[in-house]
């Protein structure tokens, strides 16, 4: 993946945890990347729940652990 696009997926991303950026899509459900493998990918729902991963069981438990831990910061301004 080029770094320009790595570069906009981060700057988009709603946050960004130990290098896995956390973007919330128009469907409501979590985009994760690893910034520094991009082959590593996972949806979650917006309780944590996996829907569809790139990633090895391990680090799939880690990103949720990281999203449960931190998705009030990923609320809506609004809410």
């Amino acid at each position: 993946m080029p770094i320009k696009e790595l570069e906009k997926i981060a700057d988009d991303a709603n946050m960004i945890v130990a290098g896995y950026s956390f973007t919330k899509n128009s469907d409501g459900y979590i985009q994760i990347l690893n910034l520094y493998n991009p082959k590593e990918a996972c949806v979650l729902q917006p309780d944590g729940t996996m829907i569809e991963t790139t990633m090895d069981d391990l680090t799939v438990l880690k990103v949720q652990a990281y999203y449960l831990k931190n998705k009030e910061f990923m609320e809506d301004e609004n809410a």
